[in-house]
């Protein structure tokens, strides 16, 4: 039996809306697995981005962090100087006030002599030499010539040794030696400086961890004090 006009019509109709039907759930498929395919790419590149963010800001952290560190070390350093500075200008203030009270030493003549009998002993056995010339201020020769033949006898007595000792009557010591006496010998190739400002330097340089530990207490970074 043939089909009419409408019922072919009809089949047609029916064939195109099936068509029309599975292209729509094919786009849709194809458009959801194209939301779905972004959406991954977008978290993925989002992740990407957001890791790189992280290490960027990281890396700015560590090397702040860093600078933090280095301008609180110069600024402690630059503490520790100003304070070792202060120090030091105040020790060498009263190494000068201990000089300046090196010409009271010879108020006392008895002392003093005693004083200059020990310098120039100490000269003798520093010096070594069989023949030896004193050098002392204009106004202490009278003195030395006192006391040098009791420091040669000390002298003597100690290494079965006579030694010659001229006080030199012509060279004086500077003005600015506040006492004391310089030994020399072979013409002048051996020369021993007993001054009291030299033994106060001597004194001074072998004392100064003593002194500034007197003054300032214990170093909290000093390890060795041998």
């Amino acid at each position: 039996m043939g089909l009419n006009d409408a019922d072919v019509k009809k089949q047609i109709q029916h064939m195109m809306d099936f068509i029309y039907q599975e292209a729509k759930e094919k786009a849709e498929e194809i458009d959801a697995k194209a939301e779905e395919e972004f959406n991954i790419e977008k978290g993925r590149l989002v992740q990407q981005e957001r890791i790189k963010i992280m290490a960027f800001y990281e890396r700015k952290e560590k090397q702040i962090e860093l600078q933090m560190k280095i301008q609180r070390s110069n600024f402690l350093n630059q503490s520790r100087l100003r304070i070792l500075k202060s120090q030091d200008d105040h020790i060498q203030q009263l190494l000068e006030q201990g000089g300046n009270k090196l010409g009271h030493v010879t108020d006392n003549q008895e002392k003093y002599s005693n004083v200059l009998e020990g310098l120039i002993t100490q000269g003798l056995f520093q010096i070594l030499e069989p023949e030896v010339t004193l050098r002392c201020r204009k106004a202490d020769v009278a003195l030395v010539k006192q006391v040098k033949e009791r420091a040669n006898k000390i002298y003597k007595s100690s290494t079965a040794k006579d030694c010659k000792i001229t006080v030199d009557e012509e060279d004086f010591l500077g003005s600015d030696v506040s006492g004391g006496v310089e030994l020399v010998a072979k013409n002048g190739k051996i020369r021993v400086v007993n001054t009291l400002e030299s033994r106060l330097d001597l004194l001074s340089r072998q004392m100064l961890p003593e002194i500034r530990s007197r003054l300032f207490g214990d170093s909290k970074t000093r390890k060795f004090y041998n």
